[in-house]
């Protein structure tokens, strides 16, 4: 009794939805003109369609974001690794990752791409607002985005940017402008630490370069007054001179006793030699010098000066300092030397090193590696017509086969149906709206 029950009804569900199959595929056909009407007009208005649609050309460029400090031996290690272990299936890519490095740089620059900032420049360098026909400023920048795509490969994280525009040059011009753009915004942003010590540096080097030019015009000024080029070495040229005015001194003394004593004081000969002598004595003297401070500006004279301060004015006034007074030009002249030594050090130190500093911040500045460039598309991307035209016939064909079933069945439908007599009474009240809104257009 079981298998009597089982079997007409395992049988009845195949038989209906074959009978209802056959039933639809010959209702299609006895309507097979008017669908191979409505075929042939859908290829028509598709074709037309298709042949309107605007072309799209596609500029694409890659470019490889900088390696950071250490990533070149870093990817080296991950592609052994992943070649030694690429029968482990996971493991060699596991490896590879861990070892390849973070893929940091690539995500800030896609997001630097898509940033806002990289949108305004591009949307005022090429008035897209005006050339896209957008009212407002935030509609450019999406309609911008939705025609830039920007992928990125996860494996070599090179960086694959795509713009798409009806014309093949502003695609080209618009995806260079994105290089352009981000490697503006890199440098512009870069706060390193070598940037910071560069512009530390350079700060510093302003201050002891104007320390430097200080230290040297007071020692100048020093040296120009006091007639002070070396003391040390003035003071050895000046004992010597002084031991050899003593020297001949001595000798003229002992020559003009002797004279004396032979020719008497009245002698021409020892007239001479109490002459010379009394030159030589005049010449030490000078050479000597007084023991009183000297003025550091000759210039100005008090009515009231002492002899003693005529003598220091004169002796500061002479072509070199005297032997009393060295002492005392030593301290202040090895001062102002030592100063500017210590400045002369200190700039060549900074020079050395706000060098150093360049030449780390340029080595620092990430730069875009652009390794294809955006060239100018030769051939369109989209629309594809020929596939359009099959999409659009094929949508209107099914709707065309949908409408005739759907109306077949729907004269199948009892008069007494409750969804007949529906949609009949929704019928008739749009029929009514109709005719309400068209007596008063009629009126007139």
């Amino acid at each position: 009794m079981l298998e009597t029950y089982e079997t007409p009804q395992s049988s009845t569900i195949p038989a209906s939805s074959e009978a209802n199959w056959i039933t639809n595929a010959t209702l299609l056909w006895n309507h097979r003109r008017l669908l191979s009407r409505i075929t042939g007009v859908a290829l028509v208005l598709s074709a037309l369609i298709a042949f309107t649609l605007p072309k799209q050309y596609d500029s694409v460029a890659r470019l490889m974001p900088p390696d950071q400090q250490g990533s070149g031996g870093a990817a080296l290690l991950a592609a052994v690794a992943g070649r030694a272990l690429g029968g482990l299936g996971g493991l060699g890519s596991l490896a590879g990752g861990l070892l390849g490095g973070g893929k940091t740089s690539t995500s800030l620059y896609i997001d630097l791409l898509h940033s806002r900032t990289v949108s305004d420049h591009i949307i005022d360098r090429f008035d897209l607002q005006h050339v896209y026909h957008r009212r407002y400023r935030i509609d450019t920048v999406k309609y911008l985005a939705h025609r830039t795509t920007i992928v990125d490969d996860k494996k070599s994280g090179v960086i694959t940017l795509t713009f798409t525009d009806t014309d093949p040059v502003r695609a080209r011009a618009i995806a260079q402008a994105y290089l352009e753009e981000l490697n503006k915004t890199l440098t512009g942003s870069s706060t390193s630490s070598a940037r910071r010590e560069r512009e530390f540096i350079e700060k510093r080097l302003v201050t002891v370069k104007a320390q430097l030019h200080d230290a040297e015009e007071a020692l100048s000024q020093f040296s120009s007054v006091n007639t002070t080029l070396d003391i040390k070495e003035q003071t050895h040229a000046m004992v010597d001179a002084a031991g050899k005015l003593q020297a001949e001194l001595i000798v003229g003394q002992s020559e003009l006793d002797s004279l004396e004593q032979i020719y008497g004081n009245e002698n021409v000969r020892v007239r001479a030699t109490r002459a010379r002598i009394s030159s030589l004595q005049h010449e030490l003297a000078k050479l000597s010098g007084s023991s009183a401070a000297l003025p550091i500006n000759a210039g100005t004279s008090d009515t009231g000066a002492t002899d003693t301060d005529n003598g220091s004015r004169a002796e500061n006034s002479s072509l070199y300092p005297s032997l009393r007074q060295l002492p005392r030009l030593a301290v202040p002249y090895a001062t102002l030397y030592r100063n500017v030594r210590i400045q002369e050090t200190v700039f060549e130190l900074l020079s050395q090193q706000y060098e150093m500093a360049r030449i780390e911040e340029a080595k620092d500045t990430p730069v875009v590696s652009v390794f294809d460039p955006p060239l100018l598309p030769e051939k369109k991307s989209s629309p594809r017509r020929l596939l359009v035209m099959l999409i659009l016939t094929a949508l209107v064909n099914t709707a065309a086969c949908f409408f005739v079933v759907t109306r077949h069945r729907w004269s199948q439908v009892s008069e007494t149906d409750p969804r007949k007599l529906l949609a009949e009474q929704i019928e008739a009240s749009f029929r009514a709206h109709l005719q309400f809104l068209k007596r008063p257009g009629e009126s007139r």
